[in-house]
């Protein structure tokens, strides 16, 4: 699998022989069917081992003492993805380039983690003072936007030079900022039992 990552460093999923993929590790390219039976079964073990150990880190973001707080926990979930980015690149940018890359039950894998994030994300924001009214669609909804910015900031960490990594971090603070501020508003106009918008 780290030799797999390496390869994929600078070529996607799709284009890489398991040939390759043994010959970088001194096998014979029949032992890699001891392992897996092609190399889309490789990219789902991969995006489990890039997203799969995530899970812990984030629900322990979202209850840290301060969690309560929307600066805090916008804070420590940027902090979170940056830490990501420096320890693990090679993960990083396998999960940003197969997202949407030509490898269907790798993209289905890496759609199902998501989903699964932001299903944990919902039930952590659920538990806030100030998701009460909020319904569980109105939470998965507000769950999966902040999912998807964390990808987003994910791959502006990759791209950015180390001179700009503050600045993005800071950009990414801002951008969470603005949408907690419009999560406060959400349910202003709503009537009766219709929490959602008019």
């Amino acid at each position: 699998m780290d030799a797999a990552l390496g390869l994929l460093e600078h070529q996607s999923l799709s284009s890489l022989g398991l040939r390759e993929v043994t010959r970088s590790v001194g096998l014979a390219p029949t032992a890699f069917y001891r392992h897996f039976k092609d190399t889309a079964e490789l990219g789902v073990a991969l995006v489990e081992a890039s997203l799969g150990s995530l899970h812990g880190a984030i629900r322990a973001s979202l209850s840290a003492p301060d969690a309560d707080d929307s600066d805090a926990r916008i804070a420590l979930t940027v902090d979170l993805i940056a830490d990501l980015v420096r320890s693990s690149p090679a993960h990083v940018r396998f999960i940003a380039r197969e997202r949407h890359g030509g490898v269907r039950p790798v993209r289905e894998a890496i759609a199902a983690q998501l989903r699964l994030f932001a299903e944990e994300v919902a039930d952590a924001l659920g538990a806030l003072p100030d998701s009460t009214g909020w319904s569980r669609e109105d939470l998965v909804m507000l769950a999966g936007v902040y999912v998807d910015h964390m990808v987003m900031t994910t791959s502006a960490f990759l791209d950015a030079p180390p001179e700009l990594r503050t600045a993005t971090a800071e950009l990414a603070r801002r951008q969470l900022r603005l949408v907690s501020l419009g999560r406060r508003h959400w349910l202003d106009d709503v009537t009766g039992k219709d929490v959602s918008p008019h």
